[in-house]
């Protein structure tokens, strides 16, 4: 018997939040990644709220395939964030959301979040760095497993991408080899370094 799809995604981000706890636990003890000056700067939550599309990550088990994929942030109390994403498996599927729920520590400039799916799976994220202008930011995860590049409009520079990409990559020890542009049109798919939707 399959599982519907809510029970799939909790049991996914279960897994990934063991992951998360055990990367955390382990931070003490393990060297922290290089920073650029711009990643020690305090993110302003008011201005990172709104709306990020997603141009690239490293694909994970919860949005593996997905396309068109976008996130609202918009704050709902004190360091408290409400997020929701959307999606599609292919541009012909019906929009999908998932919403989640966060926390935010201040002590850590903002940059440290902790995100509750279904009200019960914690995960955690770090928010590397935004732009001067927040028109960009890059977003790892415990471990520097995953990671995503943001933008505040569905299309970014390809040099630009490949600046930030490299970035991940020399300053936060991500690894890019795994990175993929996520599409945001139609036209893009198939394209050479673009996901593969779910559905095409």
């Amino acid at each position: 018997m399959s599982l519907n799809r809510p029970l799939r995604v909790v049991l996914l981000l279960s897994t990934l939040s063991l992951l998360s706890a055990c990367a955390f636990g382990d931070s003490k003890s393990t060297p922290a990644p290089s920073v650029s000056t711009g990643a020690s700067a305090p993110i302003d939550l008011q201005r990172f709220m709104g709306t990020w599309y997603v141009i690239g990550r490293v694909p994970n088990p919860v949005e593996r395939g997905h396309v068109a994929s976008v996130n609202q942030y918009s704050l709902r109390g004190d360091q408290k964030v409400s997020i929701t994403y959307s999606f599609r498996d292919g541009f012909s599927e019906p929009l999908q959301q998932i919403t989640v729920r966060a926390s935010v520590d201040e002590d850590s400039g903002n940059h440290n979040w902790r995100t509750w799916f279904y009200k019960v799976v914690p995960t955690h994220t770090r928010v590397l760095e935004v732009a001067p202008d927040y028109s960009w930011a890059m977003l790892g995860y415990p471990g520097r497993e995953m990671a995503w590049i943001f933008a505040r409009k569905p299309d970014m520079d390809k040099d630009l991408y490949k600046e930030l990409a490299t970035r991940l990559r020399d300053e936060y020890g991500v690894n890019t080899d795994k990175l993929k542009r996520v599409p945001q049109h139609r036209e893009q798919v198939d394209r050479l370094g673009y996901e593969v939707p779910n559905v095409r």
